[in-house]
This record gives structure tokens, sequence and C-alpha cells, in this order.
């Protein structure tokens, strides 16, 4: 028996930022995306590190759902876990339709899904 099972899509972090490291990070693969997309990914991300702190990341599921991902160091005092709950709160409201977009395209261009279907 194969332990892993290949056929099943896996996760794609999407971009990301630290607060730790001071970088942006996004994904190479998904590079053909329009220059004003990747300034408001680039934008979120890092906003959201220098108020919050910790690490920051969209990553697409399998299935190609768009999910925010928070984490932070353990001995990190100044990271606001409550300041982070509400923030992405905010963010998945009001990023709602980019959100959703990005996913059309992500089903579209990467997991080979008809956009028809979608």
């Amino acid at each position: 028996m194969d332990i892993f099972d290949f056929d099943e899509p896996q996760e794609m972090v999407l971009c990301g930022a630290s607060a730790y490291t001071k970088k942006f990070y996004l994904n190479p693969d998904l590079g053909g995306l329009p220059e004003s997309i990747k300034q408001e990914l680039k934008l979120m991300c890092v906003l959201f590190t220098e108020e919050i702190g910790g690490v920051f990341e969209l990553v697409f599921d399998g299935d190609g759902n768009l999910n925010i991902r928070t984490d932070c160091e353990e001995d990190d005092i100044l990271y606001d876990e409550i300041g982070s709950g509400l923030m992405v709160r905010e963010v998945q409201r009001s990023k709602r339709e980019l959100f959703h977009s990005l996913e059309l395209y992500y089903r579209a261009v990467y997991l080979g899904q008809d956009p028809e279907e979608l």
C-alpha cells in the first residue's frame, strides 16, 4: 500500500509575509496575476504583519479554496492573538470579491476545472 496519494491535490501558498524576517513572498508559479492584484496582496499581507505581528499566509487548499493562515513564534509576546482573529475576519469581509476571483483563477488554471462550470 502506498502511503502517499499523489492524485490528491495539495495545498499551495499564494503569498505571505513575516514580521520576523520583514519579507513578503509571492509564489512564482502564480506570477501570471495582474500587477495590481500582486500589489494588493502585498499590501494586505505586509499591513497585517506590521499591525498584528507573526506570519500571515494566503493558501489554496486541494479543492481551490483560499484560506488565511496566521501563526507566531512560541515566545512572541508582542503577537496580538485577539487582534489577529479580528483582522482575519475583516480581511475576509473586505476582500471577499478578490478572494473569490483568485479561487476561480486557481481552479481554472491550476486545477484544470472548466471555467463554465465554476
